[in-house]
């Protein structure tokens, strides 16, 4: 088991791994969750998948079975930034608008989003340890560009989780409910700096 991270410039040196992340966001976030979101009979990919983002996946016996992907907050592609600033605009309905209200613009802040791992991975201990080595990834990607912390909307039951492993996220919003899903999300901060230094 091993992390590895990309951006759209370097994904050609890992195969197929980004392509396969793309599966599995659809089998969990599409035909599991039943979101509404682009995607075909095989993968998800949004917007938010474009040249500002970066990826951290997990590989086990060459295999993708976890992954994040990341991106600054100054991140701007086309009509787009990054997702909680796009929610606060209105532009994704299914967010509501008021859940982050401040519009966070620089560098050393970064988000995370489309977090998941495979349900091939079904032991608690792998999942967990699957888990770290995703936010590794991103953490390490964030503050090699300058950032100290990173937001993401989440499952609030991971903040408990994420604790548990030694990660120190919080919650940074009221939570809600989605409307496709019905889980309960919220905003969750976490530092970079401190996450390095939980998991080392």
């Amino acid at each position: 088991m091993h992390n590895i991270t990309f951006d759209m410039s370097d994904l050609h040196r890992y195969g197929s791994a980004f392509y396969e992340y793309l599966k599995l966001r659809k089998q969990y976030f599409v035909d599991t969750l039943h979101w509404d979101i682009p995607h075909n009979e095989a993968v998800e990919m949004d917007q938010y998948d474009n040249p500002t983002a970066f990826y951290s996946l997990v590989i086990d016996q060459g295999k993708v079975i976890g992954g994040a992907r990341a991106m600054p907050t100054t991140a701007k592609w086309g009509a787009h930034t990054y997702m909680l600033r796009d929610a606060a605009e209105g532009k994704l309905p299914g967010i509501p608008q008021q859940l982050y209200s401040s519009a966070v613009v620089t560098s050393q802040v970064w988000e995370s989003t489309r977090l998941i791992t495979a349900e091939s991975v079904n032991s608690h201990a792998d999942r967990s340890r699957v888990l770290s080595m995703v936010m590794q990834g991103v953490s390490d990607v964030a503050r090699a560009h300058g950032a100290s912390e990173l937001i993401a909307i989440a499952p609030v039951l991971l903040v408990r989780a994420m604790r548990q492993l030694g990660w120190p996220v919080s919650r940074a919003s009221e939570p809600y409910y989605g409307k496709e899903d019905g889980r309960c999300y919220a905003v969750l901060s976490m530092p970079v700096v401190a996450m390095q230094a939980a998991a080392e």
